[in-house]
């Protein structure tokens, strides 16, 4: 903690994130609690981070900023208090409501004992309340509480026995045994890696314990080599992500190593949680992941998998950054362990990407791939990527004129139907615009933007009104393209990464998606 601290007074973002990321369910907890209200109580916390951000030169010593902290969350509560605005709904009621609706009896039969449990604490007195939920819900050891309440671990034990004994009357014997058999052991330390912030911030609000660790990594766009950790392998990738994306290469690198050290010190916990999805970005994700911990001696540590592909009641399922926190609770718990056959085919899904041989990527379509479901769709939409023979372009590429050319003209409009119709992709606005500046450049241009003199927007260069409601057009070019009546490669070669593959110059080859085979030109 001290080198967080000391890295967010140097204006270190990522130390900063790390203090937000950790201290969140403590600020939480001592929120609601005062404040009896979810929404108070959000507010209350984002205030206290916002001043305790502009305040972090005053704090003389590194490790009072736990007690330093929640002094200033209780103030951000009096705050609130002061303004009399407590239009709140009891927790119960936000549970059933919830509930209700999902309308999946299944989800809510799974979930119905940790809700019983939710209701039991409310009957406790605020100290003991406070730590069950840091302890048990948000996973904190009894060190940390010790620290940020600043009441000592033989107070803080006393307090968990009490409130188990107090909790016997309220909890069936079996459900009281599973959530507290572990008291003075320090409960089960958990470790949950996501992909993104949203479902980062959205577990951090729910009642999944354990430190959460937000895997931040772009693989479907630029180099990638099978061990990125390398310095002449990351090399080549930070030079195209800041040339193409905008992102600065120190950013980057910074990140990587943060995040690596993160895992490197797996260890420590129990149990680590990959939560993950269907898509082509999830699953690249994934399978570097496992390809990594395949090369580790995991120990006492149990490595868990949740992947999934749709949710009960939402149609078009993109990710699991649409559920509510709610929603993902239902999801706590059935993730299933992963095994010597999970993590081998992790790593030769990542080895096949990785490899600068065309032919490792098509193979891969060959081989078993089922113990991780959505592998080899995602693999099949790596390969759609690549120049067709029809007309040299990608199936994002593809789409986009085909959207121009049905009348969708604008950027706004075109990520959204990007989204829509390529969400199986998980691509984000930052390649899009990337793929839309390429399509751009002169000579041999297959777009051109009407009426507005900026540049597409990057990392760095955010949107603006103008660029957003800017036309797009096809050229004269990107009317024959489409139409199959030239091949744009041929009119303007190609240097472009896929995972370890370069593509560049005139190719010899293109990947037929309808076929699902190669083939090479005359």
């Amino acid at each position: 903690m001290r080198e967080w601290i000391e890295g967010a007074r140097l204006g270190d973002q990522i130390a900063w994130e790390r203090i937000v990321q950790h201290f969140s369910g403590m600020a939480f907890s001592v929120a609601y609690g005062k404040l009896g209200d979810w929404g108070h109580a959000e507010d209350a916390v984002q205030e206290a981070f916002t001043e305790a951000f502009a305040n972090l030169t005053k704090l003389q010593e590194a490790d009072a900023f736990p007690g330093w902290f929640k002094t200033i969350v209780e103030r951000q509560c009096q705050r609130i208090l002061r303004r009399k605005i407590h239009s709140t709904m009891p927790m119960d009621e936000t549970i059933i409501m919830d509930a209700e609706e999902l309308n999946v009896e299944s989800i809510i039969e799974r979930k119905e004992w940790q809700e019983r449990i939710h209701h039991s604490i409310e009957g406790l007195s605020g100290n003991l309340k406070l730590v069950v939920q840091l302890f048990y819900f948000h996973g904190y050891s009894i060190k940390e509480i010790s620290g940020y309440l600043k009441v000592s671990p033989s107070a803080l034990k006393k307090r968990l026995f009490d409130a188990r004994n107090k909790l016997r009357t309220s909890l069936l014997v079996t459900d009281f045994v599973s959530m507290f058999n572990d008291l003075y052991e320090g409960g089960v330390s958990m470790l949950h890696i996501v992909n993104g912030d949203i479902v980062s911030d959205k577990l951090r609000k729910g009642n999944v314990r354990g430190d959460i660790l937000v895997w931040r990594e772009v693989y479907p766009v630029g180099p990638v080599f099978v061990e990125t950790g390398e310095l002449h392998q990351r090399s080549p990738r930070v030079e195209y992500l800041e040339r193409t994306l905008g992102i600065p290469a120190d950013d980057y690198v910074t990140n990587c190593k943060s995040q690596e050290q993160i895992l490197r010190n797996f260890h420590k916990y129990d149990e680590i949680v990959l939560w993950f999805e269907h898509d082509l970005f999830d699953q690249l994700m994934l399978s570097y992941l496992l390809h990594w911990f395949s090369n580790q001696a995991l120990g006492h540590t149990k490595l868990n998998l949740l992947c999934i592909g749709d949710y009960p009641g939402i149609n078009l399922f993109r990710g699991l950054g649409q559920l509510t926190s709610k929603q993902l609770e239902t999801l706590s718990g059935t993730w299933q362990r992963v095994g010597e056959k999970e993590l081998e085919t992790g790593s030769i899904i990542w080895e096949a990407y990785t490899s600068p041989n065309i032919e490792s990527h098509v193979e891969i379509l060959n081989k078993d791939t089922s113990v991780l479901p959505f592998a080899h769709a995602a693999l099949e939409l790596h390969l759609s990527r690549l120049p067709s023979p029809i007309n040299g372009l990608g199936i994002v590429e593809q789409t986009i004129l085909e959207l121009i050319r049905q009348g969708v003209d604008t950027p706004c409009k075109l990520l959204q139907e990007i989204g829509n119709r390529l969400s199986v992709l998980g691509m984000g606005d930052l390649e899009l615009w990337y793929r839309l500046r390429s399509m751009s450049e002169q000579p041999h241009a297959l777009i051109k933007i009407l009426g507005s003199s900026h540049t597409f927007p990057d990392y760095r260069k955010k949107t603006t009104p103008s660029f957003e409601n800017g036309k797009i057009a096809l050229t004269e070019i990107g009317v024959e393209v489409v139409a199959g009546l030239k091949d744009w490669i041929k009119v303007k070669g190609i240097n472009e990464w896929y995972g370890g593959l370069r593509l560049n110059g005139d190719l010899v080859w293109r990947w037929d998606s309808q076929r699902k085979q190669l083939i090479y030109m005359q």
